[in-house]
């Protein structure tokens, strides 16, 4: 190799692998790959996904307001091209990778006359297109899925780091549908609405997360884990316990309770680690700058407002039955705050007001998300 060039020998060792320098001895053939989604990959998958159905079943009727049915999961380990046979030319993509605890990718699929019916009974309207809107509500709903899964796997697992990113939703063609490479895992649930139809929704798990998930489930991440030893937070060993006998021979003598952390500083070692004041992270939810500066893209939308007075219901032949000078009782007494709604969903309570000759309201409480549900 004194010009620089490469002989054909060295190219094929390099091809194959191989180090130029083992050109003497014969080169192995190169080891086949590893297929993804092994069949006790995809039972723990199943069997976990099967157990939260119910959850998930219960979570949507409360946001919908029908009674919503999951059924399945039937889970298979495929490819790319097998899955795209599956699905229609058009579906609505829900990305919501897991960032930590399982890092990886994770995806929702919904036909788009599937995510139509969903956004619909969530926004109480009918003929409903996939805009922006809809694809907000839609996130929502697999924000609230994924939460009950990770709630789950926090439970069986005790990995409590587990974590997603926020949806991200779109309707596009199934050609330009990102999905992972190679083999991965795939769930088909059967879902009913309320409507009298049987829809259907795919979860694609890539394969590092439905390896870990399967690994963690079978207690293998957990038993990997290293032991801590006692009191190694301290900053001692247990050889450092005065009376206490290690070798087995005689009886342990209590030990006494100590009371503060000045008893503990004459339990020290010499030169000793330093006792430190665990600090907690602070629980309340804090939108990042980038959350913000996302807000502030829709800030200039409209949205249609309006202040329900009361509700009543009546018969057909009652409403048939009505003329000029009917009276309608409605549900609401007299001197009762009026409801204000935005999109069909109530936000806050009111007082109506009179504003030179229009009619006004004026906000005297704020609705709490909880109370929006429950009102909804």
């Amino acid at each position: 190799m004194s010009d620089g060039a490469l002989s054909q020998d060295e190219i094929d060792a390099l091809l194959a692998g191989v180090d130029s320098q083992a050109l003497g001895s014969p080169v192995p053939a190169p080891a086949a790959a590893a297929p993804g989604g092994s069949e006790d990959e995809r039972k723990a998958v199943q069997g976990f996904l099967a157990g939260t159905v119910d959850a998930q079943s219960s979570n949507l009727s409360m946001m919908t307001g029908r009674d919503v049915s999951f059924r399945g999961p039937n889970v298979v380990p495929m490819g790319r091209d097998d899955l795209l046979q599956q699905l229609p030319d058009m579906v609505t993509a829900v990305k919501v990778d897991f960032n930590s605890g399982f890092p990886g990718e994770h995806s929702f699929l919904f036909p788009e006359d599937t995510a139509k019916a969903i956004a619909a009974l969530m926004n109480k309207e009918e003929n409903i297109e996939l805009d922006e809107m809809a694809m907000s509500v839609l996130g929502e709903v697999v924000s609230q899925m994924v939460g009950s899964q990770i709630t789950a796997l926090t439970d069986k697992t005790g990995n409590k780091s587990i974590a997603a990113i926020a949806p991200e939703a779109a309707n596009v063609p199934k050609a330009v549908v990102a999905l992972p490479g190679g083999v991965f895992i795939c769930a088909t649930y059967q879902l009913t609405l309320g409507d009298g139809k049987t829809h259907q929704l795919w979860e694609v798990f890539g394969p590092p997360v439905s390896a870990d998930i399967a690994q963690a489930l079978a207690g293998k991440s957990a038993a990997s884990m290293p032991q801590q030893p006692a009191f190694a937070g301290m900053g001692m060993g247990m050889e450092a316990m005065p009376g206490m006998n290690m070798g087995g021979m005689g009886p342990m003598p209590a030990m006494p309770v100590m009371g503060g952390m000045q008893n503990m500083a004459g339990m020290m070692p010499a030169g000793g680690a330093s006792v430190q004041s665990v600090q907690f992270p602070n629980l309340m939810p804090q939108a990042s700058v980038q959350e913000q500066g996302n807000i502030g893209l829709i800030m200039d939308v409209y949205m249609e407002m309006t202040v329900e007075l009361g509700r009543t219901r009546k018969l057909i032949k009652e409403i048939l039955g009505m003329g000029e000078g009917t009276i309608i009782e409605l549900d609401k007494l007299a001197g009762e705050p009026v409801d204000i709604l935005v999109n069909h969903k109530l936000i806050a309570k009111g007082e109506v007001v009179v504003i030179d000759e229009n009619f006004g309201v004026r906000v005297t409480e704020i609705v709490s998300p909880m109370e929006r549900m429950v009102e909804s």
